[in-house]
């Protein structure tokens, strides 16, 4: 199977026991190549000079004295983020411990960092033998989405990013003022995935252009719940079946996990019994049920029943997973 998403870092990685990964000075020192950080015609000597102090020695403690000797302010607090998320990752023993540590409070790292992380984690966990549908489908756990409801009912997700650039493309240097303007740019023509083409992902895995249709019956759900299953292993170290689901059954239900905000707060009112607006229900996306292979493993208020989980899209159609949602809130039983 060809590579994919080769620019995330993942090779640069220490893979260690239990396939979990190792931060190394080489991942830290692409962290410092990004363009938020990588040094521009217009950086100042003092500016240059850290960024190559850094990439000579990634792991060093920097003075904070010495960034307000940035002439920039901007590269200032560029800075003083990168060194928090280096410190959040230095803090575990592997790369999956400092990535749940991440959630334990406040998020202090930019989201784009995190999807970073995200993507570097999943890219693991699919290791070569991934399926150009899972690996698509997994996208969708470090990359915005925007939603399309076709007349047909077809429910198709495409990667915002791409369907931004694509729509800025059509209309030329005109389509930020239409946008502004409040005018809707034409959509953007991407492929969809599928049986025939999915060969052609592994080549254009890192342009995030294919798109993929959720409803019922359609391999990019099994896909998702597959990625899901394998994503939830690996950091919790226990086996879950999900699979999609059309309702929840009233007498089983104990527990959710909403894979995103919007999906949270219909789940949580509707489990107390609240009305939900109907255009709210109109956005929920797609419904799933998890079960364990261990029931021993469940909290015992939860053993014997499913843990529904659902995605939903916001006013704008855009989905934005939280796969940590996964880690943190599933019904585990407490160890010891």
């Amino acid at each position: 199977m060809p590579d994919f998403w080769r620019g995330c870092g993942w090779r640069l990685l220490q893979p260690g026991p239990e396939g979990q990964l190792t931060v190394t000075d080489d991942f830290l020192r692409s962290l410092l190549l990004r363009p938020e950080l990588a040094p521009v015609p217009e950086s100042c000597d003092s500016e240059r000079s850290l960024h190559q102090w850094l990439l000579d020695h990634p792991r060093q403690p920097v003075d904070p004295a010495r960034l307000h000797t940035l002439a920039d302010p901007d590269a200032q607090s560029n800075y003083e983020v990168w060194l928090r998320f280096r410190g959040r990752l230095l803090a575990g023993p592997t790369l999956e411990a400092s990535y749940l540590q991440l959630f334990r409070a406040d998020v202090d790292v930019p989201p784009v960092l995190v999807h970073l992380l995200t993507q570097v984690l999943l890219r693991q966990i699919l290791g070569e033998e991934a399926t150009p549908m899972q690996a698509r489908a997994a996208e969708m756990l470090f990359r915005p989405q925007r939603i399309a409801i076709q007349d047909d009912g077809q429910v198709m997700a495409a990667d915002e990013e791409t369907v931004e650039r694509q729509a800025e493309a059509s209309f030329g240097g005109i389509g930020q003022l239409l946008r502004q303007a409040g005018a809707t740019p034409r959509t953007a023509e991407l492929d969809v995935l599928n049986d025939a083409n999915a060969g052609d992902y592994w080549a254009r895995s890192e342009a995030h252009d294919f798109v993929i249709a959720l409803n019922h019956g359609q391999s990019a759900l099994d896909a998702l719940c597959r990625v899901i299953e394998r994503w939830v292993g690996h950091f919790l170290a226990v086996e879950v079946r999900v699979q999609p689901e059309r309702e929840i059954d009233e007498d089983h239900w104990v527990w959710h996990v909403g894979l995103d905000a919007q999906a949270s707060a219909v789940l949580n009112a509707l489990y107390r019994g609240e009305e939900i607006e109907p255009a709210q229900g109109k956005r929920m996306l797609c419904l799933f049920r998890l079960e364990f292979g261990d029931p021993r493993l469940v909290a015992p208020q939860v053993a014997g029943h499913p843990v529904y989980l659902a995605m939903a899209m916001d006013e704008d159609q855009r989905l934005r997973l939280k796969p940590q949602n996964l880690l943190l809130n599933l019904p585990l039983a407490r160890q010891g």
